[in-house]
């Protein structure tokens, strides 16, 4: 394992690195420009500054059961977790384009100065050569987490994944596997990605049986969930939102956990309309059920997927059979989203106790734009809209 790590060369910065992000105000009926807060006193704004008004993080409470905690970001969170695995799994590696010395995001910064050139190290810009590498390492006995730089670039690996990672167990009746192999990646809108840097690929491979993929919303579900993938059985891809790396901060379990995968999460009782949504969107939707309680007196279930594939639709069912009405959210185009998914499924087992058509509130089918941004995401005027047609219907 060592020997393979050291042909690998160090990748250069060919890819765009996104810091801060940027901020944008919405209306039902125009875009606004996005715009800088105030820097010093000199008046000029800095990247660092830049903040993004679709949404407002709330942080969940400070979990007890864990032990003691420390105040982290969503980056310092996963980097906690990918500690805690090294530490404790002398198998484990973590390579990808520059994660040597901390990643774009800072994901990884300090592991390699830690724990040696041999288990973090940097790959070529070869997104299948990252996951091939990842396949052969897992099947050989490694704990191999993988990081594509940017979740818009695992397309190349899209092979690899699918056709094999996915299909190792099955096509060798379970003599071979390659389970222990997490593919890391930021993903969702950023503010400013545009079209190369901003897409949220989930639902290409909740089509996929044999693998996992999950998306966390804050800092104590990305810790909690990344350490479930890197322990599961099964090879799992990890969707980071990218915009929630700096913006979102709790206090977080210093000491190694898990959050069951495949659940999904109940934020906010409800009792007229089920809103369930994942990563990002859900802090989009937190300030939606506010909305319709105060605006419309109308009372929202608020669920957090957490895990797209395999989807826990036990829990969403049980929630519409109660309110009578779903509205779906995310960011990804709204054909073929996953959202469609999760509507086919509760028409099917629900249809009796619906009251309203389900409601999908997503984007468009276009390329993630850029200036034009504010139209595209489902920014909470939107959603709040599509709750009144369901309350009116």
């Amino acid at each position: 394992m060592a020997a393979a790590a050291r042909f690998f060369v160090r990748g250069a910065n060919s890819k765009l690195s996104i810091s801060g992000v940027g901020t944008g105000t919405h209306s039902p009926f125009a875009a606004a420009l996005l715009k800088l807060s105030p820097s010093s006193s000199s008046g000029v704004p800095t990247k660092t500054q830049r903040r993004h008004a679709h949404f407002s993080f709330q942080a969940d409470p400070a979990p007890t059961q864990y032990g003691p905690t420390e105040k982290m970001n969503m980056f310092q969170s996963v980097t906690s977790a990918l500690d805690n695995t090294l530490a404790s799994d002398p198998t484990a590696v973590i390579f990808g384009e520059d994660v040597a010395f901390g990643g774009v995001f800072r994901c990884t910064v300090g592991l390699r100065d830690k724990y040696g050139k041999d288990r973090v190290f940097n790959t070529p810009l070869c997104e299948q050569g990252i996951v091939g590498f990842g396949i052969g390492a897992a099947v050989a006995g490694a704990t191999a987490i993988a990081e594509i730089q940017f979740a818009d670039y695992i397309y190349p690996a899209f092979d690899q994944i699918v056709n094999e990672a996915a299909k190792y167990r099955y096509r060798s009746g379970n003599l071979f596997d390659c389970g222990s192999l997490t593919i890391r990646a930021p993903w969702g809108c950023v503010g400013h990605g545009s079209l190369y840097h901003s897409q949220s690929p989930e639902a290409f491979f909740a089509h996929c049986p044999g693998i996992k993929v999950v998306i966390p919303r804050s800092p104590v579900q990305a810790k909690g969930l990344l350490l479930a993938c890197i322990a599961d059985q099964n090879p799992c891809i990890f969707f980071e939102p990218k915009i929630l790396y700096r913006a979102a901060v709790e206090q977080v379990p210093v000491e190694p956990y898990t959050l069951p995968l495949s659940q999904a999460e109940v934020l906010q009782e409800g009792s007229d309309v089920t809103v369930v949504a994942w990563g990002t969107q859900i802090h989009v939707m937190r300030e939606v059920a506010d909305m319709a309680q105060e605006k419309l007196g109308v009372s929202c279930e608020l669920i957090d997927l957490q895990t797209i594939l395999p989807w826990d639709v036990e829990t969403i069912c049980k929630s519409v059979v109660k309110t009578g009405r779903l509205l779906i959210s995310h960011e990804a185009p709204i054909t073929g989203g996953f959202a469609a998914e999760i509507s086919s499924s509760v028409q099917e087992q629900c249809f009796l106790n619906l009251e309203a058509p389900i409601s999908r509130v997503c984007g468009y089918d276009t390329p993630f734009p850029h200036i034009f941004e504010p139209f595209y995401i489902p920014d909470k005027w939107k959603c709040f809209d599509a709750i009144k047609k369901m309350i009116n219907y």
